[in-house]
């Protein structure tokens, strides 16, 4: 096998139209989060969390094309309703497609609220690339809105 790495930073701003506390909730709170941070069609899912500061999620799902995908993350950071800092892994099976630096501030938007996320990832050996990576990361917020609009 040939192996390759390449770097790539992106950085995606949303507004929501609920309090700043209500969209941290997304991501603090295990329950609320399964709710929407899963990929399409996955059976066979597994999700633990301990949302705190070196605290650590996991979660995984068989898909319709019979891989599994594993998310690993370490929490390094947490000002609730303000910030989280966190470091993840991705695999496809036992491959471990890249390893990221995430970061989430939250902020009042009005009556609403505002998200900036950056993340700053290593991709290894061509099993993902940036573009897919922001775009799922697109997807999982479109699902966030979903939720909060309904």
């Amino acid at each position: 096998m040939q192996h390759s790495l390449s770097y790539a930073d992106f950085t995606i701003k949303r507004s929501f139209k609920v309090p700043v506390s209500g969209l941290y909730e997304m991501f603090a709170d295990q329950k609320t989060k399964e709710r929407w941070f899963k990929g399409p069609g996955s059976s066979e899912s597994k999700h633990t969390m301990d949302f705190r500061v070196g605290g650590s999620e996991f979660n995984s799902g068989k898909f319709h094309d019979g891989i599994t995908h594993v998310f690993k993350a370490v929490y390094y950071d947490i000002v609730p309703n303000n910030r989280i800092v966190y470091c993840y892994e991705m695999y496809l099976n036992k491959n471990r497609i890249s390893v990221s630096l995430a970061t989430l501030e939250f902020s009042p938007d009005g009556e609403g609220s505002k998200l900036v996320l950056h993340e700053s990832g290593a991709f290894l050996d061509g099993y993902d690339t940036p573009q897919v990576r922001e775009q799922g990361t697109k997807g999982l917020l479109d699902a966030i809105e979903k939720i909060l609009n309904n």
